[in-house]
C-alpha cells in the first residue's frame, strides 16, 4: 500500500488549480495524469535574460529584460504586416516591439504611448531598427520581470501555453514533501546532489546539473531495486527442475543446422531449467538469428520432462506466425501444439482450455489471453515471451503464476539494445545473445537515395510490383497537421499519392487503427492479396513475409539506427535479393550522415545499436525521442551511462545486504519504488 505521505502527489491533476476538463486532455497528452507526473515533467531549457538599463548595454541576439517608453503606434498597413510599437530607452535609443496578426490588438492596451515598460524578449536588427518581435513579457516595474530572468521551457502538447504549465509545476512542487534520503550519505558528498525536495525544485528553476543528476539516479535505483528484488525473489520461489531426454529434439525438422551461437544458447538454457530455482535468462537476437528454433527447443525440454509450455507474442498475428513456424518445425515429434488468442470463441475455445487443464496440449502458442483468470494449466513448466520490451513485469508475473510452482521463463527481444540499456531494462535476467546468423541469409543492398528523386522511386516501385514481389514503404508520421512539420511524411497523405497510380493492391496501417481493421489489412499483405503495405513503424517486429523484398523508409533521418535497422530487417526473409531504400531529406546534420552510412555500411544489429547510443548521447535526437529508446521519463542516455552502473551496485547492496530493504535507508527505498511507479518490487518483498 502506498505511504500515505505520498498522497498529494498521486491526486488527479484536476486537483491542481486551473485544471479542468478542457486542460486535463493535453496534460493526458503529455502522459500527465496525477500531480506527480507534472512534478516530474522537467524543463527541456532555459531562457537565460540578463536585466539592462538600456539597449547600449545589450547585444544583438541576446535575451533581455530593458524598460522602454512607447512614442508611436504604427498600425499595419494590412492583416499580413505587423503592428509596431515604437519605443525608446532612457538614452534615447529607438526599439521597435513586433506585434503580428491578432497579438496587434493588445499591443496597444501593452504600451499606452508615453508610458514605461518592462520588457522581455531577444533584442533582433531588422534593417536599421532594433526590435523585439512578440515580447515574452510585459510588466509595468521591474519586480514584475525579476522573476523571468531565468524561464523554463517545458515540453507542450496543443492547448497548453508555457505560463499554465509552469503554474501548475509551481503547485506540484508545493505538494512535495520531505522525504527520508534514500541515498547514501557518501554518495550524496561525493556528488554534491541535494536533497530530494530540493533537487526536484531547482530542476525546474534552472539549469542545475547536480539537480538533475540526482533524480536521474533515483529513478535508476528505483528501477534497478526493483529488478534486483524480483531477481531475488524469483531465487526464493519453489520451481521444478525440467530434464530433457532428447527424444523430441531429436526429430525436429530444422531448416538450417544450428548455430554455434544458438549451441551456446540452448546449454545455457538447458543448464537453467535442470535447477530448482526458476530461469529467469533474456535471449536477444538480431532479426533472423533463429530465436524461434532455440525458444522450440526449449519448449521441448519441458514436454521431455513432463511439462507444458507456453509462447507469448504481443500481437495476434505474430502468434499466428509463430503457431505455423513451429508446427512446422515439430510435426515429426507428435508433440501438440495449439493457438489462442482472443478471437478465439465458445467451442473452439473450451476445447483448448480443457487441453491445457488435462494436459493434452504440450505447448500453446497465444497472446495476453493464455494468462486470464479463465485459462489454467495442469503443469506449466516454461514460459516463452516474444518481444519481452511490449509486456510490463507484472504481465509477466501473471503468466509466471500459473504453474503448480513457478515456471521457468525465458523472454526474447529482436531489438538490439546497448550493454548500457541492457543492464536498464533487464537487469534482473541472465543473458544469452545470439550473436552468429545462419548460413545462406542473404544481406540486404541498403542504399540512401535523396527525396527529391521520389519518382524515380516510384517507378523502381512501380517495377518491383509488376515482377509479383511485395514492398514496404514506412512514413514516420499518421498524418500531417498545423501543428506538425511539413516536410515529415505522413502514413495516410502518402497512401493516398501511392493509391491513384497502384490502386487497391495496397494497404495501409497505423497505430491509431481499430485492432481488427490493422489485422484484416496485415492479413491481405501476409495472403499476397495486397503488394504494397504503407505503414508507420508499428511493423517494425512481427511481421514475415518471405515474398516482400523491398522497405522504402521515408525520411529516414528521423529514425534512430536501432529502429532502421528492425524495419529493414522486415525484407530479405527469402530466398529473393532484398534491398532497403532510405530517402533522405535536404536538411542533414553530420551525424544524421554519420548514421545512414553506419546503416549501408552493417547489418550488425548489434553493433548498430551501440553506435546509435554513442552518437545520440551526445544530446542530438533526430526527431522525436522513440518510444522504448529507454524505459525512462527523466534519465537520459548520458546519465544511464554514467550513473546506471552505480545505481545498479546500491540495489544490490540494498537486498543483499539489508535482507529485503530492513533498514532505515531500505525503508525510504521502497518510498522510492512507489514514487517512480516499481510497486510491484514491494508486492515482491511481501511474497505477492
Amino acid at each position: 500500500m502506498r505511504p500515505e505521505l505520498l498522497n498529494p502527489l498521486f491526486a488527479e491533476t484536476e486537483s491542481l488549480e486551473g485544471v479542468g476538463p478542457k486542460l486535463k486532455k493535453p496534460l493526458e497528452k503529455l502522459g500527465l495524469t496525477r500531480v506527480r507526473d507534472v512534478a516530474y515533467h522537467l524543463p527541456d531549457r532555459f531562457v537565460q535574460r540578463r536585466a539592462v538599463a538600456d539597449l547600449d548595454e545589450a547585444s544583438v541576439g541576446e535575451q533581455i529584460v530593458v524598460p522602454l517608453t512607447a512614442f508611436e503606434h504604427r498600425a499595419s498597413p494590412n492583416s499580413r504586416a505587423p503592428h509596431r510599437v515604437m519605443a525608446r530607452d532612457a538614452r534615447g535609443n529607438v526599439c521597435a516591439l513586433v506585434y503580428f496578426g491578432k497579438a496587434s490588438y493588445t499591443a496597444r492596451k501593452l504600451f499606452p504611448v508615453g508610458e514605461t515598460r518592462w520588457v522581455a524578449g531577444k533584442l533582433e536588427q531588422y534593417d536599421q531598427w532594433l526590435q523585439i518581435v512578440h515580447p515574452d513579457h510585459v510588466a509595468e516595474d521591474s519586480a514584475g520581470l525579476m522573476g523571468y530572468l531565468v524561464e523554463p521551457v517545458y515540453p507542450l502538447a496543443e492547448g497548453l501555453t508555457q505560463p499554465k504549465l509552469a503554474h501548475l509545476a509551481n503547485q506540484a512542487l508545493d505538494r512535495a514533501p520531505e522525504l527520508t534520503e534514500w541515498i547514501e550519505p557518501g554518495v550524496l558528498a561525493r556528488h554534491k546532489w541535494p536533497a530530494w525536495r530540493e533537487a526536484l525544485r531547482l530542476a525546474h528553476r534552472g539549469p542545475h546539473p547536480e539537480a538533475r543528476d540526482r533524480l536521474a539516479y533515483d529513478e535508476l535505483l528505483a528501477n534497478s531495486l526493483a529488478l534486483m528484488l524480483v531477481r531475488a525473489a524469483n531465487r526464493k520461489r519453489r520451481g521444478q527442475p525440467l530434464k530433457g531426454d532428447g527424444r523430441l529434439r531429436g526429430q525436429l525438422s530444422l531448416p538450417f543446422p544450428l548455430t554455434g551461437a544458438q549451441r551456446r544458447a540452448i546449454g545455457e538454457i538447458e543448464g537453467d531449467m535442470a535447477q530448482a530455482s526458476p530461469m529467469l535468462r533474456l535471449l536477444q537476437g538480431d532479426v533472423g538469428s533463429g530465436k524461434t528454433v532455440v525458444a522450440l527447443e526449449a519448449m521441448l525440454i519441458a514436454v521431455e520432462a513432463g511439462a507444458q509450455a507456453a509462447m507469448l507474442a504481443p500481437t495476434e498475428i505474430l502468434a499466428r506466425q509463430h503457431f505455423d513456424t513451429l508446427r512446422a518445425m515439430a510435426a515429426p515429434t507428435g508433440v501438440t501444439i495449439a493457438l489462442l488468442t482472443g478471437s478465439d470463441k465458445g467451442r473452439a475455445r473450451e476445447s483448448i482450455l480443457m487441453g491445457l487443464v488435462d494436459g493434452s496440449i504440450d505447448i500453446i502458442v497465444g497472446t495476453h489471453a493464455i494468462f486470464q483468470d479463465t485459462v489454467a494449466y495442469k503443469n506449466l513448466g516454461l514460459v516463452v515471451i516474444d518481444e519481452q520490451h511490449r509486456f510490463g513485469v507484472s504481465q509477466r508475473l501473471l503468466l509466471t503464476q500459473k504453474g503448480r510452482t513457478t515456471p521457468h521463463t525465458l523472454a526474447m527481444t529482436a531489438t538490439p539494445i546497448p550493454r548500457t540499456l541492457t543492464l536498464a531494462q533487464y537487469g534482473e535476467m541472465d543473458v544469452s545473445q545470439l550473436d552468429e546468423m545462419p548460413p545462406g541469409r542473404q544481406a540486404i543492398d541498403t542504399r540512401v537515395i535523396a527525396l527529391d528523386r521520389l519518382g524515380e522511386v516510384v517507378d523502381g516501385l512501380a517495377r518491383h510490383l509488376e515482377s509479383g514481389q511485395q514492398a514496404y514503404w514506412v512514413c514516420p508520421m499518421v498524418s500531417g497537421g498545423e501543428h506538425e512539420s511539413e516536410d515529415l511524411a505522413a502514413a495516410e497523405a502518402r497512401f493516398a499519392s501511392l493509391k491513384t497510380r497502384f490502386g487497391d493492391a495496397m494497404v495501409l496501417v497505423h497505430g491509431q487503427l481499430k485492432p481488427e481493421l490493422k489485422d484484416a489489412a496485415m492479413e491481405r499483405f501476409a495472403g499476397g492479396d495486397a503488394r504494397l503495405l504503407v505503414a508507420t513503424t508499428v511493423i517494425e517486429v512481427g511481421v514475415d513475409v518471405p515474398n516482400a523484398t523491398l522497405m522504402v523508409i521515408e525520411q529516414a533521418e528521423r529514425f534512430g539506427l536501432a529502429q532502421l535497422h528492425q524495419l529493414r530487417g522486415r525484407v530479405g526473409r527469402g530466398s529473393a535479393k532484398s534491398v532497403c531504400l532510405l530517402l533522405r531529406g535536404d536538411m542533414l546534420s553530420e551525424v544524421g550522415r554519420e548514421r545512414l552510412a553506419l546503416m549501408r555500411e552493417t547489418q550488425d544489429g548489434f553493433r548498430l545499436a551501440e553506435e546509435d547510443l554513442r552518437l545520440r548521447g551526445g544530446g542530438e535526437l533526430l526527431g522525436t525521442r522513440q518510444s522504448g529508446d529507454t524505459p525512462f521519463r527523466i534519465a537520459d542516455l548520458d546519465q544511464i551511462q554514467r550513473l546506471l552502473p552505480l545505481a545498479s551496485d546500491d540495489a544490490k547492496l540494498l537486498v543483499e545486504r539489508d535482507g529485503g530493504l530492513a533498514s532505515t535507508r531500505g525503508e525510504a527505498a521502497r518510498v522510492l519504488l512507489y514514487l517512480f511507479e516499481r510497486d510491484w518490487g514491494v508486492q515482491l518483498l511481501r511474497g505477492g
